[in-house]
Order: structure tokens, then C-alpha cells, then sequence
């Protein structure tokens, strides 16, 4: 791992949380290396090392829109908290990863949907504008002097990767915990709209999915979509 200096760190690590200016930590990213991955049986838990945006104080993240190999369509979980609705795999950007994003994303998207492949593009950063709540802000930056108003600091900054799926596991670490399907652009939009989470939107419209015009069809008592592929679509 790079020397704690060429990672821009801040030296003064507070509460458990390193302060970063994320541009400079993925200038050096090299070529992707997908067989550089090793598959774990569990998944890493806790947030011992946060990394943190030193301008925004938002919670660095790192994900992927994983693609079947036409782009036709894009593989999604479900939450762990709410079980009805659907988002990407992703998670927060620990310290020993700060020299390359794509370890968390690919390590999250291990972890959270039993995927492997090969990552071709990052996309837009977007932010998660759900701003912190004073009591959490509080609670969140104990000994920390914010330079900003903290009612404003947004609760995460997304480094979304495009992914072309080369392997989709029947066993991995979270397969417990969540549900997977592939969905359509138009599918997707749908669940993202329905989950309320306009950041992940953003990714989902940046990406090169193949923006069908399908109409999809819902139920209109439940709001969930009427899948015509099940037995094609989830695992």
C-alpha cells in the first residue's frame, strides 16, 4: 500500500475517520485487474476507518452497475433494510483502499450481490443530498470543527464503476440478506423512483445501458412491478 503522505491524508485522524480529497487518491488508478480479486466467505462489517470527503465531510462510497454483456440490462439487490425496494451494491470506502476506489467496489459488489467482473468505466460522481441531521452531525463529527454548516453536509459521495458481469454466484456472503434481479433500464428507473433515491438515478441515467422505452407494467395496489420474466430475471 502507498505511504499514508502520497494518499493525501489528513495526519490528524479524529473519532475513527481519515478526512481526503478523493481526486487525488484515484489519480494513479492503473488498468483493471479483475483476477487481482479474491472472493471472501464473509463480508467485511464495521466502520473502524472511514474515509471522509475533506471539503464536503460526506461518507466516500464505491459501487458498481453491474451490466449483463449487451448493456440490455443491469443487475440490482435488495436493500437490507427495507426488503421492497431495490438498489446497486455498494459501500463505504475503508482506509487500506483509498489508493484505488474500485477495491471497494468490486468488494461490495462481491459482498452484496455475488458478482464478479470486469469494470470498464467510472461514472459521474453524484451525492446522496439526504442531508445529516444536526443530532447525527453531532453524533457523527464529535471533535471535529466543521468549516460548514453541518445541516448541509450530504450523508454520502457515490464513486459508481460500470461493470460487465462475468460470473453470477449461486453462494456468497450476503445471499442471506438480500434478493437479486435483472432489470431493464426502464425497470430500474422504476424501482430507483420507488425507493426514493434520485443519487442512484443519476448513476443509472449516466451509464450506457440501453435506455429502452419498454412500457413496464405495475401493480396498482402493491406498486411493485409485474415482472413477465421471473424465472429469467431473479436468482
Amino acid at each position: 500500500m502507498s505511504d499514508i503522505s502520497d494518499l493525501n491524508v489528513d495526519l490528524n485522524k479524529l473519532d475513527n475517520k481519515y478526512f481526503v480529497d478523493p481526486e487525488k487518491c484515484t489519480q494513479g488508478e492503473k488498468p483493471d485487474n479483475p483476477s487481482s480479486f479474491t472472493k471472501t466467505a464473509k463480508a467485511r462489517e464495521g466502520r473502524s476507518t472511514q474515509v471522509y470527503n475533506k471539503r464536503t465531510y460526506a461518507r466516500l462510497v464505491a459501487g458498481c452497475l453491474a451490466f449483463d454483456d449487451q448493456f440490455g440490462k443491469v443487475l440490482m439487490i435488495s436493500s437490507s433494510k427495507h426488503k421492497d425496494k431495490w438498489i446497486f451494491p455498494k459501500g463505504g470506502i475503508e482506509y487500506d483502499e483509498m489508493a484505488d476506489f474500485r477495491q471497494t467496489a468490486r468488494r461490495e459488489t462481491w459482498e452484496e450481490a455475488g458478482v464478479l467482473g470486469r469494470i470498464s468505466r467510472k461514472l459521474p460522481v453524484v451525492e446522496d443530498h439526504r442531508f445529516l441531521q444536526k443530532k447525527k452531525v453531532d453524533k457523527q463529527f464529535r471533535g471535529v470543527d466543521l468549516t460548514m454548516d453541518g445541516s448541509r453536509i450530504p450523508r454520502s459521495e457515490f464513486h459508481f464503476y460500470e461493470m460487465q458481469v462475468t460470473e453470477l454466484s449461486q453462494d456468497w456472503p450476503e445471499m442471506h440478506k438480500r434478493h437479486r434481479k435483472w432489470c431493464t433500464y426502464g425497470e430500474a428507473k422504476h424501482e430507483l423512483i420507488r425507493a426514493d433515491r434520485p443519487e442512484l438515478l443519476s448513476a443509472l441515467k449516466d451509464s450506457r445501458i440501453i435506455k429502452d422505452c419498454t412500457s413496464v407494467k405495475i401493480d396498482e395496489h402493491s406498486n411493485t412491478i409485474l415482472d413477465a420474466k421471473p424465472d429469467k430475471d431473479d436468482y
